[in-house]
């Protein structure tokens, strides 16, 4: 799922559709044909062995971006393309390479219906992985299949691949062409898959193998504010203070590390903070003392920066862990104040002046700091946000900008807001397609009366007329994707390869 966001106000225009109606109309589900389901079944007996095999070969690339090099010139992607290539040719299906797009098809005719995925990821911390996250580890953990992009994007690929697969070997008539288009930088930039948006005739139908099920019809808006908090020249002084704060690795996931130096710590700072580590759970922090100089680290939980909950963030737990003081205002000392005057353990901003509200359908705004920067003159500070609709942009923005700057009066603090980024939610209203996708889904988990939802994350579907998402994570389950322990069960992955299987050959026969 999507890191950051940026796109025009008019593109926006040209493919989302605002819901007009209120979402609690409950969508009836169809029923799902005995060619869907016979061929389902065949593709699950016949590729369960595949789709391992091409999700081995998938995740060996290092497919993560690297700033100044574009996608087209990185010697990972190429080589993933190439092998992306060799799979879809072997398979008997159709290949395009447009640079950051690729497109594999099946079948012919005017009338297409698109699956929408990605051969980028997301940087992985290789320490925190059992085997290597570029190794697809089967035995870990029996039943799971573990590496970078098992589940963000490369396992829908190759259930994608083999889907199509199974109904070429079936010889379905298709009245409209599957066009599966894997994008190679989703996580990182969306500029040249915009450019190719508005320069190409899209699928009429579409689907993005990218989020969740039942159907995904609404995503929060992703942001990220960005605060500096300035370092000042050192006085002398017998008192603690903070001298390094440092956590986070990337934007979209909840960071699980932090560490804090404190300088002209003793034992007595020291016991006070080991009685209060005491009343913690779900996370550990270490404490070392080594002359004055106290180190902590806080371990906590990764987890994707759209579904806070389902992580344990190791930095305002660390900055909670010292607040029982006011620390000087040195850049990393005033960072610590503000994250537990206007963070503080909560997910959901309600600390942070007035910008907290939430949707009846897409739920409440999310908050969460992310990554802390170290930077010659300042420490930085970056703040994911997740909104959903209720709020202007522009209001939104007033209410961040006037918290901090109160703050920054009230405590005389040294710092700078940089430039904030704030997206806007997608609702898709009117595709046609969702009932067949929840005929589908109830068909194949039992799961009856299915409805669509609303998730945190950014998908690509909003870039794509009549698109919503679909799979692969099931509802209920935790999402791995942007995570140091990404997975897809080995069941989950069967299961998927029997639902896009019956999705495509719905929308297409």
């Amino acid at each position: 799922m999507l890191n950051k966001l940026k796109f025009s106000s008019l593109l926006l225009c040209s493919f989302i559709t605002i819901a007009t109606v209120a979402f609690s109309v409950t969508l009836q589900a169809q029923e799902v044909s005995q060619l869907a389901e016979k061929t389902a079944l065949y593709a699950a007996k016949t590729y369960k062995t595949d789709i391992v095999k091409s999700l081995t070969e998938l995740v060996k690339h290092n497919t993560v971006a690297i700033e100044g090099i574009k996608s087209t010139d990185n010697p990972e992607h190429i080589a993933f393309k190439k092998e992306l290539k060799k799979q879809a040719e072997d398979l008997g299906l159709d290949f395009e390479d447009h640079g950051y797009v690729i497109i594999i098809g099946l079948g012919a005719g005017k009338e297409r219906v698109g699956i929408i995925t990605h051969g980028d990821i997301q940087p992985v911390n290789p320490a925190k992985w059992a085997k290597s996250p570029f190794e697809l580890d089967t035995t870990t953990e029996p039943g799971k299949l573990i590496a970078r992009g098992t589940e963000d994007d490369k396992g829908p690929i190759s259930t994608v691949l083999y889907a199509m697969k199974s109904i070429k070997d079936k010889k379905i008539p298709l009245t409209k062409r599957l066009e599966l288009y894997v994008y190679m930088a989703e996580e990182s930039d969306w500029g040249p898959l915009q450019e190719y948006v508005k320069n190409n005739e899209l699928p009429q139908i579409n689907i993005t193998t990218d989020a969740e099920y039942p159907v995904v019809t609404a995503e929060k808006g992703y942001g990220t504010l960005k605060i500096a908090f300035n370092k000042q020249e050192k006085t002398p002084s017998l008192d603690a203070y903070i001298s390094h704060f440092e956590g986070g690795y990337f934007g979209s996931q909840i960071p699980e590390d932090a560490k804090v130096i404190i300088e002209n710590a003793d034992i007595t700072l020291l016991q006070s903070l080991m009685n209060k580590v005491q009343h913690y759970q779900g996370i550990s922090f270490d404490l070392t003392l080594k002359g004055s100089q106290l180190t902590i680290t806080a371990l906590g939980k990764s987890a994707h920066s759209s579904k806070p909950q389902e992580g344990v963030n190791a930095i305002p737990y660390l900055a909670d862990l010292l607040s029982h003081t006011r620390w000087p205002n040195n850049g990393a000392g005033t960072l610590v104040n503000f994250i537990n005057d206007n963070i503080g353990l909560g997910l959901e901003g309600e600390k942070f002046g007035n910008i907290a509200y939430s949707d009846d359908f897409m739920g409440p705004m999310t908050v969460s700091p992310t990554v802390i920067k170290q930077n010659k003159g300042n420490v930085e500070l970056n703040i994911n946000i997740r909104r959903p609709r209720g709020k202007s942009q522009q209001q939104l923005r007033n209410e961040i900008n006037h918290t901090i700057a109160s703050w920054k009066l009230k405590n005389m603090a040294d710092i700078t807001e940089l430039d904030h980024y704030i997206g806007d939610p997608f609702v898709q209203g009117d595709a046609p397609q969702v009932p067949t996708l929840l005929s589908v889904f109830s068909h194949f988990t039992g799961i009856e009366n299915a409805q669509p939802i609303a998730i945190g994350g950014g998908t690509n579907s909003r870039l794509f007329p009549n698109a919503v998402a679909f799979g692969p994570s099931m509802p209920g389950a935790e999402y791995t994707g942007h995570s140091e322990h990404e997975f897809i069960t080995m069941e989950q992955f069967v299961l998927n390869l029997k639902m896009y299987t019956a999705v495509m050959i719905e929308l297409a026969k």
